[in-house]
């Protein structure tokens, strides 16, 4: 006899949509997802990753004991929940008598965008503070680069491009990254706004856009630049720019620091095609769409800089349907107030995890505790972080699954996945908060985050205040919220718009900077101003497969695809495969050949696992961008060979 019925909860994975989502369950157990008509971005659908995430929820593989090596390098071994309890806070005592608090590493990363979260981020505030991490692998130069031009990040409200009458699509696949845009862009498009792409990858996209041009990697700076020249000889500025951009007058003469010929030289575009893409950003209202990927270069600040600076001086700020959207801040209305007055004594940068630990001292790191995260597969240098963990006097990895992180463990604790959590969400690609509710139960020796805390806090003696329910914790994150009259029983009837958050951004241009106006910026890296020099760039990217490094297993067997120009593969065949080498180290990979590609690029999926041989993170180089500490994912030369020597990881 089958027992079926339907719950609402909504998708805290790492994505900008945050969807809505209506859970079917028979006899305990989620065998469909769908998405939640009423959520208004939602609007009914949702990706494959999260429709297909009932196969992972329900795997034979999730694990369902604590696992334990009881000495380096030997096998797993299970044991209960009190002695691996009891192991986590002994040894976190021992540590933090010993050496303090810096000696213990946490962790935290996108594996669940959960606002919850943050409670156990706290805990360990408590313990220490210990040491963890500073910016961010994913978006730490674009937020650092409005932060410096606008003094807030943030975009208006999602549905502002249907007042544009130009889109500029800036690296963005939304067929893959942000599905909800697509029905929006088409409506755009036919009521008479012209999408515009510019992206050195081709991708789907291009099949929903007006003007598509296929730029160098790195090249979206010059075609900024480029634009910015033509507003200028062309009457396009906004003559009041004056009164809210600072340097408005430094900023003209970096834009005619070179020529029109020469920044469409720098962008790898024709002249005429920078002319058109200068021609359709001055039909305004402009509004830019940034992708992520611009700013995970070694300039990635500066571009986004070029961007923000060509939305100010054409007027597009603070008007509707004007521009430049890279990220809505989705914390801003939760309560954080407990948080306040902690600061950690050290701060590693994300994306010299591996380095970064392997090389502090007084103290060193003699534990890290990971969970959200799967750290080795997702962040550079896979090597490198997979022997910062093994070589830590003990290494905690909570995870559902037996992850590449969590083979570096000492210890692996067994978590809930977000279909068994209570927590709320908020966006990073819209304004609208949500609930995140538990649709069945943890399998039975699961524990979720929260609770391991809970328990080990009462061990650690640091309980009073923070061993409580999570509906008392949600709570406390409303008390903002609930001082505009958004309390629990609003969240229970669907998606809350931020009450906080502005339809137009920087209406009355007014911005968030010390002087109050757009800080504009000055000066670029030759590296941005010239051509760039040939050869192979590595460029990993989400796919529609996988969220991040959630692969079924059986999609992790065998060489890793790399799409490849045929022009760039000389001597070699579709299908042969080859050694592919950085400065980091090698893998095997078969090629896969796609003439729409550009030469000077090779594609890999996003996300591939380390241990399998797969990751392209283990070919990149650690490297902080030019600010805000974001990785440096795209600028990795490669060169493909003969597979006759053995790839190494």
């Amino acid at each position: 006899m089958h027992n079926t019925i339907t719950q609402k909860t909504a998708c805290p994975r790492d994505c900008p949509d945050a969807c809505g989502l209506i859970a079917t369950i028979e006899n305990g157990r989620v065998v469909r997802l769908q998405g939640d008509p009423e959520h208004p971005v939602t609007q009914g659908f949702i990706c494959q990753r999260t429709s297909r995430f009932p196969d992972r929820q329900n795997s034979t593989e999730r694990l369902t004991q604590p696992l334990y090596r009881p000495t380096k390098g030997a096998d797993f071994q299970t044991i209960t929940w009190d002695e691996a309890l009891d192991l986590v806070a002994d040894r976190m005592q021992t540590f933090v008598a010993e050496s303090g608090g810096a000696s213990i590493f946490h962790h935290r990363c996108g594996g669940s965008m959960g606002i919850m979260k943050h409670v156990g981020d706290h805990f360990f505030e408590r313990l220490g503070p210990v040491t963890v991490k500073s910016g961010d692998v994913c978006s730490g130069a674009g937020e650092a680069a409005q932060l410096t031009d606008f003094g807030i990040f943030d975009s208006s409200d999602f549905f502002d491009l249907h007042n544009a009458k130009t889109i500029f699509l800036w690296g963005k696949n939304v067929f893959v990254s942000s599905i909800h845009l697509i029905p929006e862009l088409k409506k755009a498009r036919a009521n008479g706004a012209r999408i515009v792409l510019i992206d050195p990858v081709a991708h789907q996209t291009a099949s929903i856009s007006d003007l598509y041009v296929q730029s160098r990697p790195g090249g979206d700076a010059a075609i900024a630049m480029g634009i910015a020249r033509w507003l200028f000889e062309n009457d396009g500025v906004d003559p009041d720019a004056e009164s809210y951009c600072d340097h408005l007058s430094a900023f003209r003469d970096l834009a005619f620091s070179k020529s029109h010929a020469q920044w469409a030289a720098a962008a790898d575009v024709s002249p005429e095609q920078l002319q058109q893409l200068a021609q359709a950003y001055a039909e305004g209202p402009t509004t830019s769409l940034i992708g992520w990927g611009l700013q995970r270069r070694r300039h990635g600040a500066a571009t986004i800089r070029a961007i923000d600076a060509l939305a100010a001086v054409s007027g597009n700020l603070g008007i509707p349907g004007g521009g430049a959207s890279f990220y809505y801040v989705r914390r801003d209305a939760y309560d954080f107030s407990f948080s306040d007055g902690f600061t950690a004594p050290r701060a590693i940068p994300e994306p010299l995890f591996g380095p970064g630990i392997l090389e502090a001292s007084d103290p060193p790191i003699r534990m890290a505790y990971i969970w959200g995260a799967n750290p080795v597969a997702m962040l550079p240098d896979s090597e490198a972080v997979a022997q910062a963990l093994r070589t830590r006097e003990f290494t905690v990895v909570v995870d559902p699954f037996l992850t590449d992180t969590a083979r570096c463990a000492d210890l692996v604790l067994p978590t809930t996945t977000f279909l068994e959590e209570d927590d709320f969400i908020g966006s990073y690609g819209h304004h609208y908060l949500h609930e995140v509710r538990p649709v069945v139960d943890s399998p039975t020796g699961v524990l979720s985050d929260h609770e391991i805390f809970r328990q080990l806090s009462r061990r650690l003696g640091i309980d009073e205040g923070f061993d409580v329910e999570a509906s008392v914790w949600k709570d406390r994150l409303l008390t903002k919220l609930k001082t505009v009259g958004v309390d629990q029983s609003a969240f229970a009837k669907g998606a809350v718009a931020n009450p906080f958050a502005r339809k137009v951004l920087f209406e009355g241009r007014t911005f968030g900077t010390e002087s109050g106006r757009v800080n504009l910026l000055t000066e670029l890296a030759e590296e941005l101003k010239t051509p760039a020099c040939t050869g192979l760039r590595l460029t990993a990217v989400s796919t529609r497969l996988s969220q991040a490094s959630q692969w079924p297993t059986e999609t992790q067997n065998g060489p890793a695809t790399a799409v490849i120009h045929p022009e760039a593969a000389a001597g070699f065949a579709d299908g042969d495969v080859v050694r592919l080498t950085s400065s980091r180290g090698s893998l095997s990979v078969r090629l896969k050949f796609d003439a729409n590609q550009r030469p000077d690029i090779l594609l890999m999926e996003k996300g591939g696992w380390h241990f399998a041989g797969r990751s392209a993170n283990a070919l990149i180089h650690a490297e902080l961008t030019d600010d805000g500490e974001c990785a440096v994912y795209y600028d990795e030369m490669v060169t493909v060979s003969s597979a006759d020597v053995d790839a190494v990881g």
